[in-house]
Order: C-alpha cells, then structure tokens, then sequence
C-alpha cells in the first residue's frame, strides 16, 4: 500500500485514509486544521520549548544524579549522551512536527498508519504525568502561602506543654513540618487515611491556574510563560550570589564538580545518563510535536534542537551550582555545630583525657575550632578515647535529602532558614519552584489537548470546554493525592507510569522514522523545508546509534525492574525516619496497569490499520469487480504534485 507523504503548505487535498464521521477530524484532507494557530514570534516560540524542557527535574533531579555519579566526569558523560542520542531525537520529533503541523497522533499516523497508536500513547502518559506533577505544584503552593510568617514554621520544633514534640525530636524541624504538617503522611501505602484539606484547596488552585492559562491555547499560555520562564533563572542567579557569600558553599561546589572517572565502567552510571538526557528533553511527552506544529515551514528547527538542549543543559549545571552552595552551607553549619559539641565535652571535662590524647587546638573555646584540626585529631586518636566523642562528616551531611521532594521541601527549607531573611528566600524559592512546574505543566497539557483537537473536530471546535473539561477531571483524579498516603502514590506514578512507557514510544518513533518511513525520505523532507539538507550522520545516529541506545535503556530499565523488588520511601511515625519499605501485592497490580494502559494504544492502532487495510482492499476489489490494472508504471508523488509535496513512502 502506497503512503502519502508529508504535507507542504501547497497541499489542497490528499485522499483521507478512513471515513469521515461526526467527531472524527480528517486525517489528511489538508496539511493542517484551518484554524490553527502560529507563534506570534521566534521568543514565544523558545520561551515554550525552554520553559516545558527545563523542570523541576534540573533542580532536584540532575543534582542528585551528578552528585552520586562522579561529579564531573558525570557531566562529561551526559554531554556525550546528549549529543549522540539527546539532540538527534529532539531533532526528530522538532522536524516531524513542524513539517505535518498537528500533534502526535496526527503526526505518527502519517508516518507510519501501523504505527498510529503512538501518538495516543503519548497522550495517555501526558494524562498520567500531569496528574501528579500538579500536586507537586500544589505543595509548592502550601509551602509559598506559609512563607509569609516569621519565624518559619519549620524553623522550630513545636511544643506541647513545654514539650518538644517527640516525631520532631527525633528528627528535625523541616522533616516534622513536611511530613507530619503538610502531607500528616501515614506510615505505608496500605493505610490510606483522609483528605488533606489544605493540599486539596492547593491543588484546585494549581489545576486553576493551569486552566486559566490554558483555556485559549497557546495565545494565553506564552502570556503567563513571559513570566513562568525567565523568573526561575533571576531566582536561580540571586541564590547563586548568596550562596557563594556562605561559609562552606565553596566545599559544596568542589564536593560536586569532584571528577571520579572510575564511573564510567559502571553500567548503571550509563543508564542513569541517558535516562537524564531522555526527560530532561521531555522526549516522547508529544508536547516537542505540539509546540513545533505551530511553526511556520521554513524554521530552522536544526538550530533551535540545539539551543534548547544546551540552555537546558546550562539550567542544569546552574541549579546544580546553587544546590551544591546553598547545601555546603547548611552541611559546614551542621558540621561546625557537630564539632562544638563534641569539644564542648573536653573543655567542661565531662570526658577526661591522657595528657598524650589531649588536642593541639584551644578546646577551651570550642567555636574557635577548625574542621580539619577536629577531624585530624580524631582520626588519630578515635580508638584510644574513652568517651563518647563521634565523628563530625562534611561529606556525609552533604548526602543527606539531596534528590526530588528531599531535597526541595527538606534538605533546602532547612538551608533556608539558616540564611537572613529567610521568609524572603523561601517565598522565592517556592515561587521559583511553582513557575518551573507552570511552564512545563503548560508543555504537558499542550501534548494532550493539541493531538485530540486535531483529531477530533467536535473537539477543535470545542477548544475552551476541552481545556476546563481536562482540568476538572485532572483536578477530580488528582484528588487521589491529596489523601495522607498521596505521597506514596505521587512517588508510584513518578517511578512507574512514565518511564517505561515514554522509552517505549521513542523506541517507536526513532523505528517508524529511520525504517519504515525511511530516514533518506525523511532528511528530503526536512531538506524540502529548510532549503539546506542535514548533515548525513543524522541518518545513522537514527537508525543505529538512537535506536540502539534506547532498546538498551529499554532492556536495561526492564531487567532493573524485575531483578529489583519495586520499593518506596515511607515515613516512619514511631521512629521520625525513613524507610524504604516493598510496594504491597495490589499496588504492583495498579502500576503494572498505568504501564500496560499506556502502551495499550500502540498494538490497538496496529490491529485497527491492518483490519481496516483489509477492508477497503476488499471493498476496493469488490468496485473493481473483473476489471484488471493494465498499467504498472509507478508516477512519483513529487510529479503528481508538481513538485510540492514530499516523496512517497512504502509502509
């Protein structure tokens, strides 16, 4: 069966493949909807693609990696990986996008009809990725309304009856305050517990701004991302200055950029990278396709494939920078409160020395004392002292709630309020955290609404009743978070729902592209928009170097899966600590669902187009009836258009 080509703006009519029917938009009587919009400059354009690939992933996530995974040698390994795989593939999805002008759905069913489901499947994770990335907004939200009050209240430990509460004792203050205030976590995913009234009132909240920012497509949404994506970076630099003014933000940065190249034996090092570079670029979320399809065909999206990725990549090492300064700050000052203590036992003589034991430094002063004085001493002398006097750690302390939730709403409010100020800073910070989430909330729900109303007319028509409808039945959804065992679900769906499924689409994508469409084709396609034809490596790196590396991320995500009972981190009430506890029988169940539920499109589309195939060859031959095609010859699809449209292709 001969496939059409990819759309030029010349295009008057292209055969539709299916009929038409009530609510089902044409899938190629025309290159795209009449009434879809454009970009009202190149800047809009830009401030969408930077603000939906830079996340709060580059400031919790990407820290954490860099920090566990050597440092400085991981920052070489994720530029090698971006360049190779990262760029290639956001290079794909810009260039498809923006040749076809719809959304995913529209885009993979003209590439490859077998292979359609792909874009429903982009939607599906779409869906599931927005329903608990807005709780996060929502949290942002609880801790941005109690910023304004001083002290913080995590800033100190509650008391009842000139008691310390026992849970905050035992842990500290932004511990208490975030799992027992905000979330009143219960202590597994078994036990579901009530609504969080306050984090439901925030969540309407999030879900309403979303929708508001939303309800008129694209004209609306850039409006507020103005705003949502430059104020993080002014926010991200003002931390930057202050924290480099900290004492031990310097130990904090050589702490992370410290090169251990000995990583990149390990396996999991690898996947890790390539799994970073995969969502930092948002691959496979269809929101790339969404907002490329908006642009006019000349656009050099080849530039525009590497400047978002090299202005996120840049996103990532300055959050990185302002994370590893403001934790140095806050681990020198717990530190240093560390060797106090300790000291304070030897000038109080609580623990009496051999004259031998005895420390060169002033211990009759203990904030005097060095770190490296204390540590050397120590190290020294540990096995032979009688008392208890422990082990004060900079790297240790450095270790400690540096990823996702952790280090947001613990490890970085305690940082917080050791600084001057520090209702300030926390409201930035907050703020900061809600406009990262906007902008790619914004991407998110762009890659759901842009595929369904070029699908479906009903729905084109419809664009403002879609975009409240999707947010009210988000809002209703989400409300499964705001329980006090939300947490655990956020974490689930986080972990789960996405991964794998997103993997799998790219797996797709890259295939349906390099093979079945043809990656030559493809490169005359895009030669066709630009005036100038790709450098020809972008042939191979699809069709080798991208596929092969995300059928091993794939192979090496699934192996992970299985060899690895799937764990969560759980807040322990009794004893205020975390604990890493297995998913209980029926929550396998559920997130063995999202991941089946998201891929499910795929083989139903494939089934779909070779059934109806079926049927039209039947019906055709049934018009035909005992007349033969006498003529063979082959006319391109170039000639048969004058030259506009692009080369056919054989699925």
């Amino acid at each position: 069966m001969e496939k059409q080509p990819l759309p030029t703006d010349d295009d008057d009519k292209v055969e539709a493949a299916e009929p038409e029917v009530d609510c089902y938009a044409p899938e190629q009587g025309s290159s795209e909807p009449a009434s879809r919009a454009g970009w009202n400059s190149k800047i809009e354009y830009f401030l969408a693609q930077v603000g939906f690939s830079v996340g709060l992933g580059n400031v919790w996530r990407f820290p954490y990696l860099c920090h566990q995974n050597g440092g400085g040698a991981f920052l070489l390994l994720y530029i090698l990986l971006m360049l190779i795989v990262g760029i290639p593939l956001f290079f794909l999805e810009l260039a498809a996008g923006q040749a076809i002008r719809q959304g995913s759905i529209g885009v993979w069913k003209y590439i490859s009809p077998k292979l359609s489901g792909i874009g429903y499947s982009s939607c599906v994770v779409c869906f599931f990725v927005a329903l608990y990335y807005n709780v996060i907004l929502a949290w942002s939200l609880y801790y941005f309304g109690n910023s304004f009050q001083y002290p913080l209240p995590w800033e100190q430990c509650p008391e009842l009856g000139n008691i310390t509460v026992k849970e905050c004792k035992s842990s500290s203050p932004t511990s208490y305050f975030w799992y027992r205030k905000a979330l009143d976590v219960t202590d597994s995913i078994d036990e579901m517990g009530s609504f969080n009234v306050y984090i439901v009132g925030c969540l309407l909240l999030a879900w309403t701004i979303v929708c508001l920012g939303m309800f008129k497509g694209i004209k609306s949404s850039v409006k507020v991302m103005y705003f949502s994506s430059i104020f993080p970076y002014v926010v991200l630099i003002c931390f930057l200055i202050r924290g480099l003014l900290q004492d031990g933000a310097s130990e904090g940065i050589a702490y992370m950029f410290y090169p251990k190249l000995e990583i990149w034996a390990d396996v999991q090092v690898w996947r890790q990278a390539a799994t970073q570079v995969f969502f930092a670029l948002g691959l496979g979320f269809g929101s790339i396709i969404a907002y490329s399809s908006y642009n006019p065909k000349n656009n050099n999206c080849h530039r525009d494939a590497f400047t978002v990725s090299f202005i996120n990549f840049l996103t990532s090492v300055l959050a990185t920078l302002v994370v590893f300064a403001v934790l140095g700050f806050r681990a020198k000052k717990t530190v240093m409160a560390c060797v106090s203590s300790n000291v304070q036992k030897l000038s109080e003589h609580s623990c009496v020395l051999d004259t031998h034991l005895l420390p060169t430094f002033n211990y009759s002063d203990p904030g005097s004392v060095a770190l490296e004085d204390y540590t050397r001493w120590l190290e020294q002398n540990e096995h032979q002292l009688p008392c208890n006097i422990t082990a004060c750690d900079l790297e240790k302390e450095m270790q400690k709630g540096v990823e996702g939730t952790g280090l947001a709403f613990i490890a970085f409010t305690e940082a917080m309020t050791l600084l001057p100020g520090s209702p300030f800073w926390s409201a930035l910070f907050f703020l900061m955290l809600l406009n990262l989430g906007l902008s790619t909330m914004f991407g998110t729900m762009e890659g759901i609404l842009a595929p369904l109303r070029d699908r479906f007319k009903c729905l084109s028509k419809n664009k403002t009743k879609l975009t409240i409808g999707s947010c009210i039945i988000g809002f209703l959804i989400g409300l499964l978070f705001t329980q006090r065992c939300g947490n655990y679900f956020v974490t689930m769906f986080d972990d789960y729902s996405a991964t794998l499924p997103l993997i799998i689409v790219v797996v797709f994508e890259t295939f349906s592209v390099s093979w079945l469409y043809g990656a030559d084709r493809f490169l005359d396609d895009i030669e066709g928009m630009l005036g100038w034809r790709p450098p020809v490596i972008y042939k191979y790196l699809w069709k080798y170097v991208c596929l092969l590396a995300m059928l091993g991320l794939l192979g090496a995500t699934i192996i992970g899966m299985f060899i690895k009972t799937p764990t969560y981190m759980a807040w322990n009430q009794e004893t205020a600590s975390e604990d890493h506890l297995p998913y209980p029988g029926w929550a396998l169940a559920v997130l063995s669902l999202l991941i089946i539920f998201a891929m499910l499109p795929v083989p139903v589309g494939l089934v779909h187009s070779v059934v109806w195939d079926r049927r039209r060859r039947t019906h055709r031959d049934t018009e035909t009836g005992h007349y033969s095609i006498v003529s063979t010859d082959e006319t391109p699809m170039s000639e048969l258009d004058n030259g506009n449209a692009f080369p056919a292709s054989v699925s």
